[in-house]
């Protein structure tokens, strides 16, 4: 009784030759040898070869469905013991794993070039504020000998012998499945499809060599660390004097002696003394803009902040400016002359009698003022 194809491959007789490759390729993944290797698997897998053979030739197929057997009127073909016309090239076996033929032919020895990166060290001003850069970058670019080609001046590339510009190689293999045929990269040309005879003396053959250039680079206001500036088409220049990639460049803020960076926000410290917390004073700081006096408010405690709005680092996206946040610390003098110990005591025995209100009762402003003078001219 004649093998039955269509039930082989799970199709009806009416299936489109796209369905008849789909159910194919779906067997041949589950049932291939190199998958599994239990004997009556490959009995089923020579089966479903055969079926493919048939059904997605055109002519072996009209022959079948009117009752008569292709395989043994083809002449030559393998039937169902070997991978005969359902493989009959590499690419089928490629196409039924990966979903997609083996690529063909020979490969371009122009190539895109990779990607660069460098640090860039910038102080904060300039990171709040936005800066211009010039940076050196040392990089392949195109040999200037050959022009990217590769060949020494007057010569060219040939086309290769062995392959005759194919780029590749078949080979038949016979196994237990019948005869196979496969392809692999020319040996001589490494996949090329041409040789270089007399390479450039220069490159060496790869069609660039490495230089040092300077390029000016516009650092953005509001960038921070980690950030990347992208400069397309300054990266490394490709083999065979190919597109060249691009060149990211990694800003790395210096810390600063005095402020420290929290987002868009900036910190600092000023440290006043006990008298100039509980009296008042203004404090000079020297900003991202200038000289700012800082108004510290009577009874000021250690910890508190005084904020001073957009005088921060520029949003790096969208306008205006994080704020400055000043934390006030208290000193408190750790050696006193007997003068100084007794105002304090006094300021302690009126202290005592003070409001809740945190306001000067009458003579303790005086007797602060006589403290500050005091450890001011200590």
């Amino acid at each position: 009784m004649a093998t039955d194809y269509y039930s082989v491959l799970g199709i009806g007789r009416d299936a489109s030759q796209d369905q008849i490759k789909k159910a194919f390729r779906r067997l041949a993944r589950e049932l291939h040898p190199d998958v599994n290797p239990d004997p009556k698997t490959q009995e089923r897998f020579k089966e479903i070869n055969a079926a493919y053979e048939v059904l997605s030739d055109p002519q072996k197929k009209q022959v079948y469905d009117l009752g008569g057997d292709p395989l043994s009127q083809a002449g030559g073909g393998q039937g169902a013991g070997g991978f005969g016309a359902g493989f009959g090239n590499f690419s089928d076996i490629m196409d039924a794993f990966f979903g997609t033929a083996s690529q063909r032919g020979p490969r371009s020895r122009t190539r895109r070039g990779q990607d660069a990166m460098i640090r860039l060290d910038i102080e904060l001003n300039e990171a709040a504020f936005g800066t211009t850069k010039d940076i050196q970058v040392d990089t392949a670019v195109v040999c200037t000998t050959c022009s990217g080609e590769g060949a020494a001046p007057g010569t060219s590339a040939q086309t290769c012998d062995m392959c005759r510009g194919r780029g590749e190689v078949s080979q038949v293999t016979r196994s237990f499945l019948g005869q196979v045929m496969t392809s692999r990269p020319c040996p001589q040309c490494q996949g090329f499809g041409t040789v270089v005879p007399t390479p450039c003396h220069e490159c060496a053959g790869d069609g660039r060599i490495r230089s040092r250039r300077t390029l000016t680079v516009k650092i953005p206001a509001g960038v921070d660390n980690g950030t990347r500036i992208q400069l397309a088409g300054e990266g490394e220049v490709g083999p065979g004097g190919g597109p060249a990639g691009d060149l990211y460049v990694e800003i790395h803020e210096v810390a600063h002696s005095v402020f420290q960076r929290r987002g868009d926000d900036l910190h600092c410290t000023v440290t006043i003394p006990m008298t100039a917390a509980a009296l008042g004073t203004k404090c000079p700081l020297e900003t991202l803009d200038g000289v700012e006096e800082i108004d510290v408010r009577p009874g000021t405690q250690s910890g508190q902040s005084i904020p001073l709005h957009q005088r921060g680092v520029t949003h790096l996206r969208g306008g205006g400016r994080g704020d400055l946040i000043v934390h006030v610390e208290v000193q408190t003098p750790s050696k006193l002359d007997p003068d100084q110990e007794e105002l304090l005591r006094r300021l302690a025995k009126l202290r005592g009698e003070e409001r809740p209100t945190g306001q000067f009762q009458p003579g303790q402003q005086g007797l602060f003022s006589r403290l500050k003078d005091a450890f001011n001219g200590r």
